[in-house]
């Protein structure tokens, strides 16, 4: 996929929407009076062999019948490379297994509008002209900026209007060229199976309709409705799962170019600290070891400063990096420690007022004042991502040119990074997107792309693998950001909440992100932050949810679910503490403040229902929270055996709008509860002296398969637009936890991860 952006024009453009709200004004004037840019039609023809012909700048027909799909998503177990897929064969009437993938080229019709637009710090239950300008501007300016990015659980959300039309378009063209061939009207057709068939009896398939297909102008494609979808809503297969189990599938750590050589890096031994000196010559004189490399120079802010070594197995580079002697200087970051850390979050508690992402009311006005006031404070460390397939990329540099063989989540600024590095326009930057094994916002970085292109530019034109270490992912990666959150609520005389003031604190993501990938500074409110907190559902008269910015010493990377991984603990383990402080059931308490959120009570009432009693010895757990668009609610059956919480059963209910396909909402429900029952029970990562104390999966765990609770998942029946299904099942998990273990102990846990001793 060779790159065709622009990254003068994109910087410009992602300052502007670096500035939110604010930035909307700006952002109108000039172009954004105009339409918006289609997304149906490619600025270059899609790129096809053996003749393949295209209908539109999504998809093609081979002569076999074949679908050639271009796929700008990458496919990292969310199962996007079958939902996807189900779009277009509903919309063209063709069996989803006759779909192939081909990788997208880096176009602006792939990129990903939904994710840039949900970016915008407003609340739900805004429905305001000021949202819906912001959400039309940051949308057109997110087509002009064309960013192939995966993430934000925003990949079906986004390709439903657009793959759709695709198919729609396509089918349009395949029964006009049909009724043009038999000279009948196109009204009397119809189509089913990859055929178009006439009420006499003629059929025609669509690779021989193909090429006259192509020169008709289909005009506005007309999608089908709801009730006549017979693929949609259907729980088909994962298209993925044969070459998984049968080892064919292949992920960025199985590229193998011709020729290929093998490095690994001598990371900083604490953060911020800076290669100063090294002796190569012990480590050329080992066996297979090619080169020693020095990338500092080459990497600047791309990167920590590292040195590589290059061999003729990975093995044997990994041994030769871990024995090269090295001097490092000390950064600012060498006496960096967690107690700091959060000393200095309480710092600036109590120093700063925040930006207030949603305040109604007066939280300690004259009419609440002499109320009963509740407080309470929460914490969350800092995470790794600990994806199973270890941080790599292949890159090779020959004659003016880049490839990239890489599972990454941004392919497009996977290509900027490699052209900055080697020196070349983007346009002579190719890439292959490979299966992710494992994503969780690390692969949204390209700091291993920058590493390996540096490390390639000096191997002579040959093809070199990077591969980083279980150790050097945990303590080099970009992390969850820790916080810390106070609130303060006052509660009536009949126990309801009249007031609720939030303000918590932790590094900003959005902020480090620009900077690292993109040169631009952080400014302004991050909604990352605050996200799951100001924009809770519950209906509270008097409401001030703040939040402080850090400057974070420890690099911040975005982590599955975001600000809602910790802030819906916080926020979920408050409500249920003002529940017991109001002597009131917690299912009860949160019911009342959802009349006016029908969807949040079937939820909430679906999950309630299917969980049933605990048994004896057991507790209950409930949490409720809406993230990526999708309402989602939990209850966690916990026991205590020999001091260690045990989750046993999690009922989860989920309502995402329109169902795609069931049977991957039910696998990403398991996976995303699995994934942060670790982070609540286990996942923590420490600082001591600038270093990071733990290092592999013994240190950093996992749940091991005696550990995993049986998940069972409702999907609620929605006919509203497609929502976010990656993500929203890890927030509402630990809070579950949480409140099933006061509920069983007595004990309010109020840091994680959850601990009794």
């Amino acid at each position: 996929m060779a790159a065709q952006s622009s990254p003068s024009r994109r910087r410009f453009l992602l300052g502007g929407l670096g500035l939110g709200v604010a930035g909307v004004g700006a952002l109108v004037l000039g172009w954004g009076v105009l339409p918006p840019r289609q997304r149906l039609h490619g600025s270059a023809p899609l790129p096809l062999h053996d003749g393949a012909v295209a209908l539109n700048g999504w998809l093609a027909i081979q002569a076999d019948g074949t679908v050639l799909l271009a796929m700008p998503r990458s496919e990292m177990g969310q199962g996007v490379h079958t939902a996807l897929p189900m779009l277009v064969a509903e919309e063209l009437d063709v069996p989803l297994a006759s779909v192939k993938l081909i990788q997208a080229p880096n176009d602006k019709i792939f990129g990903n509008v939904a994710m840039l637009k949900d970016s915008l710090p407003f609340h739900p239950d805004d429905q305001g002209r000021v949202k819906a300008l912001a959400q039309w501007t940051v949308a057109k300016a997110a087509r002009e900026l064309g960013v192939i990015v995966t993430g934000g659980s925003s990949s079906v959300k986004d390709g439903w209007g657009p793959m759709r039309e695709a198919g729609a378009s396509a089918r349009a063209m395949l029964l006009q060229a049909a009724a043009a061939q038999w000279q009948v009207p196109a009204a009397q057709c119809r189509t089913e199976n990859g055929d178009v068939v006439h009420p006499d009896g003629r059929r025609a398939n669509y690779a021989s309709l193909a090429q006259r297909a192509a020169a008709i102008d289909p005009g506005t494609p007309v999608l089908k409705a709801p009730r006549d979808f017979k693929l949609i809503g259907q729980p088909a297969p994962r298209r993925d799962t044969p070459s998984k189990v049968n080892g064919s599938a292949r992920f960025g750590i199985d590229a193998r170019p011709p020729g290929m050589l093998y490095a690994a890096l001598h990371l900083p031994p604490r953060l911020g600290d800076t290669l100063s000196a090294f002796d190569a010559a012990p480590i050329l004189a080992m066996p297979g070891v090619k080169k020693v490399l020095d990338l500092t120079p080459q990497l600047a802010q791309r990167s920590v400063s590292c040195a590589a070594v290059v061999a003729d197995t990975w093995w044997r580079a990994r041994q030769a990096a871990a024995a090269l002697p090295t001097q490092w200087k000390a950064g600012p970051q060498a006496n960096l420690s967690s107690a700091g850390v959060y000393a200095e979050f309480a710092r600036l508690l109590d120093s700063e007022a925040g930006y207030a992402y949603h305040a109604s009311g007066e939280v300690e006005g004259k009419a609440v004042q002499d109320m009963r006031r509740v407080s309470a404070e929460y914490r969350a460390p800092f995470l790794a991502h600990a994806a199973m397939e270890p941080v790599n990329c292949t890159a090779q540099v020959k004659d003016g040119k880049v490839m990239l063989w890489v599972s990454t989540q941004a392919p497009g600024i996977a290509v900027d990074v490699a052209a900055k590095v080697a020196g070349v326009d983007a346009q002579d930057v190719s890439i292959e997107v490979l299966l992710l094994g494992g994503g969780f916002g690390r692969r949204l970085e390209v700091d291993m792309v920058a590493q390996a292109v540096a490390i390639a530019l000096q191997c002579d034109g040959a093809p070199v693998q990077l591969v980083w270490t279980r150790e050097q992912d945990t303590k080099h990666d970009m992390y969850r950001p820790a916080a810390l959150a106070r609130f303060a609520a006052r509660l009536d005389e009949h126990g309801r909440i009249a007031s609720w003031d939030n303000k918590s604190v932790s590094g900003s993501i959005t902020h480090q992100y620009l900077q690292r990938n993109f040169g631009l500074p952080g400014a302004g409110p991050d909604k990352t932050t605050a996200e799951g907190e100001f924009d809770m559902p519950y209906e509270i008269a008097n409401q001030r949810i703040a939040h402080v910015i850090a400057d974070s010493p420890v690099p911040v990377g975005y982590w599955r679910s975001v600000g809602h991984s910790h802030n819906a603990f916080f926020k979920e383990s408050f409500i249920d503490e003002l529940a017991h402080a109001a002597g009131q059931d917690g299912i009860a308490f949160r019911r009342a403040m959802l009349l006016k959120h029908p969807r949040h009570l079937a939820v909430l009432d679906a999950a309630v229902a299917r969980a049933g009693s605990a048994p004896p010895g057991h507790a209950h757990g409930v949490a409720l929270h809406q993230s990526f668009g999708s309402i989602v609610a939990q209850v966690a059956q916990v026991s205590v055996e020999n001091g260690e919480i045990r989750v046993q059963r999690v009922v989860c209910a989920i309502d995402c709008g329109i169902a795609v396909n069931p049977n991957i909402i039910a696998q990403q429900m398991e996976s995303a509860v699995l994934f942060g029952l670790s982070a609540a029970l286990g996942g923590e990562i420490t600082f001591q002296e600038g270093k990071v104390e733990q290092g592999n999966f013994h240190d950093y765990p996992v749940l091991r398969m005696g550990q995993t609770p049986e998940v069972e998942t409702i999907i609620i029946a929605s006919a509203e637009h497609p929502e976010g299904v990656g993500e929203p099942g890890t927030p509402p998990i630990a809070p579950a936890v949480a409140n099933a273990v006061f509920s069983l102990t007595g004990k309010r846990l109020r840091s994680l991860p959850l601990r009794l001793g």
